[in-house]
């Protein structure tokens, strides 16, 4: 531990700009897949202003437990079923996925044509199964 402080003291250039970069990968990185909402979040926009729910999971995932009124866009089909959404330009679209970990690409698709209320799921289902709240099954 000794070494690594006499290390950042005698190269404080050299520490200050690997913490600047690592700072500015952090934020690049939050901001590139669009912003997170909570699961009661969603729950609010879901009752409050009839936001769109549009589930990434693949059918399996979809069929074993699903939000309340949410569409199944595969996000291997995205790009060939975003025209589905067109009719829902004007809501707020919540993109869900498994665990909140691509959720990003199909948020930053969605913004590319056109979509300006794209928001993704914090978490994603693992995170609204967490907060106790209810699933649909078929």
């Amino acid at each position: 531990m000794d070494r690594l402080f006499e290390f950042v003291v005698n190269h404080y250039i050299l520490v200050s700009v690997f913490v600047a970069l690592l700072l500015a990968l952090l934020v690049l990185e939050s901001r590139r897949g669009g912003a997170k909402i909570s699961a009661q979040g969603a729950v609010s926009l879901i009752n409050k202003d009839e936001a769109v729910v549009v589930d990434i999971r693949d059918r399996k995932d979809f069929g074993e437990g699903r939000i309340t009124g949410s569409l199944n866009i595969p996000l291997s089909g995205i790009k060939g079923r975003a025209n589905e959404l067109s009719k829902h330009k004007d809501k707020q679209i919540i993109v869900v996925d498994k665990m909140g970990q691509h959720s990003a690409m199909a948020v930053k698709y969605l913004k590319e044509e056109g979509f300006t209320d794209v928001v993704r799921l914090n978490g994603g289902i693992a995170d609204w199964k967490a907060s106790n709240l209810p699933l649909v099954k078929k």
